[in-house]
């Protein structure tokens, strides 16, 4: 079979709300604008950060993973299945080559995508979407530990041998996000809504700026650089749109189970002011 070509713009961070093999996902678009999901992919911290980065282009043999009905995802064909780089969408012209791929299919009310989350023609799960109004970007402290009991269940599922065995464990590598992020926005419909941002560059972004942090009060400072980032450089200063997707488990039991897990942020070209000729 031939290879599939890949646009990566979505990277998973572990939320322990998902099977054992969904917790470290990569997601983006075909050449033709849809979106593929792919699932499970062997991780090493250091290669999950470097192999993978957002908007390269890979080419890799996979498969429908028929474990999951949502139709957009895919699994390799076999663990030592090669992923390999063969391009990288840029930034020039205000995101345009980027834009010519993502912004394909865009919707706007969220009523519309949470139905055709349920179809059964659709079992829609991953989406663009552009928010009408940006009203906050909030954040919750929350647990700073992984939570044992789902830990133990994940557990189970790795030592029923019906999963895949990782070069490395995620929740032994990874830290759990001490903070809960969510943007709260209006749809097309004006409808107010508040959905949790869950992705690899929101965790990263926060580990980094943490890490530069000396003495008391650094995780305060760390969350007024994540809210600055997001809230007014991202919601206020650029074209900002959500990338939205679900989990097994939330797919199938939550009326509403979309989350953001990642942003696509392209710069606007500054606005032009006739004036007058005379």
């Amino acid at each position: 079979m031939p290879l599939t070509k890949v646009l990566i713009t979505i990277k998973s961070y572990p939320t322990i709300s998902s099977h054992y093999d969904e917790q470290l996902s990569i997601a983006g678009f075909r050449e033709d604008g849809t979106f593929i999901r792919i699932y499970p992919i062997p991780f090493s911290k250091k290669t999950y950060e470097e192999q993978y980065q957002l908007y390269d282009w890979i080419e890799l043999d996979v498969e429908r993973n028929t474990t999951d009905f949502r139709l957009e995802s895919f699994r390799p064909v076999t663990v030592e299945a090669p992923v390999k780089k063969i391009g990288h969408l840029g930034t020039e012209d205000h995101w345009s080559e980027r834009k010519a791929i993502v912004l394909k299919n865009v919707y706007r009310d969220l009523s519309t995508l949470a139905m055709e989350a349920k179809h059964e023609a659709f079992y829609t799960s991953l989406a663009v979407f552009k928010p009408l109004r940006i009203i906050d970007f909030v954040i919750e402290e929350t647990e700073r530990e992984w939570d044992a009991t789902r830990l133990g269940k994940l557990q189970e599922e790795k030592n029923s041998g019906r999963v895949f065995e990782q070069p490395e464990d995620p929740f032994a590598v990874m830290e759990k996000l001490p903070y809960k992020f969510s943007f709260r926005f209006t749809d097309k419909r004006n409808e107010e809504i508040t959905l949790p941002v869950e992705d690899w560059q929101l965790a990263s972004l926060y580990w980094k700026i943490l890490k530069k942090q000396h003495g008391a009060g650094k995780e305060l400072k760390t969350l007024k650089e994540v809210k600055k980032k997001y809230l007014q450089e991202y919601a206020r200063g650029t074209d900002l749109h959500f990338f939205l997707g679900t989990t097994q488990t939330i797919h199938a039991s939550s009326k509403q189970p979309f989350t953001i897990v990642g942003l696509f942020q392209p710069t606007e070209p500054p606005t032009v002011i006739q004036g007058s000729l005379f």
